[in-house]
């Protein structure tokens, strides 16, 4: 029996490879291969439908890694002010709930956000999609092209580096879409200025 490992997108290629190199195609079944290609992430930057956002912070990955996977540090840094994260839900599998409720300013204000995750590598790397609900179920919501919304696939990636000798990180961020229309309808909301400031409320809440 071949046992295949989530974790690590690198062991998955591994595994696919010499799955393939030593000829045991020949025993494998169609259907585990077809496994092992879907679950290698597709990291390639398009700059027609993608959106990226990298930045060097002056705090350890494991620090960035606890304020995006622990509900009581989103709420707390998530959203861009004056909006707030009032409420959020975290369970930290792949095909597990992301899920934050935002409210604005304003009388009437609220967004959800629900999501499911896809890839997670502790303190490296967290992938996420909102065109999916929790276990792995298409969301409804995207089902027509003409959502006022749009589906996309956000994936943060956390780099060990060293800043005038202290531990920091090289925060990457990118942001896939369907298409190059909710890429230019998530750019013309602020997606730079929005990140920025999160990630600017991240940085000052995990120093405190």
């Amino acid at each position: 029996m071949i046992h295949l490992r989530r974790t690590s997108t690198i062991r998955i290629w591994h595994d696919c490879v010499a799955l393939l190199a030593s000829h045991c195609y020949k025993q494998v079944s169609p259907p585990l291969l077809l496994e092992l290609a879907m679950n290698i992430p597709d990291d390639r930057f398009d700059a027609e439908l993608d959106l990226k956002f990298v930045r060097e912070v002056p705090l350890p990955p494991e620090a960035i890694w606890a304020a995006w996977t622990q509900p009581e540090h989103i709420v707390r840094w998530f959203t861009p002010a004056p909006w707030r994260t009032t409420e959020c839900q975290i369970d930290l599998r792949p095909g597990g709930l992301f899920h934050t409720e935002m409210k604005g300013p304003q009388e009437g204000e609220q967004f959800s956000g629900v999501g499911c995750y896809l890839d997670i590598v502790p303190n490296r790397r967290l992938v996420w999609t909102n065109a999916l609900l929790p276990g792995f179920r298409p969301n409804p919501s995207f089902a027509d092209s003409s959502c006022g919304d749009f589906p996309f696939t956000a994936i943060i990636e956390l780099e060990p580096i060293s800043i005038d000798g202290s531990g920091s990180t090289r925060y990457t961020a990118i942001v896939k879409h369907r298409d190059a229309a909710g890429r230019d309808q998530h750019a013309s909301m602020g997606f730079e200025e929005g990140w920025g400031k999160a990630l600017e409320q991240l940085v000052e809440l995990m120093r405190t």
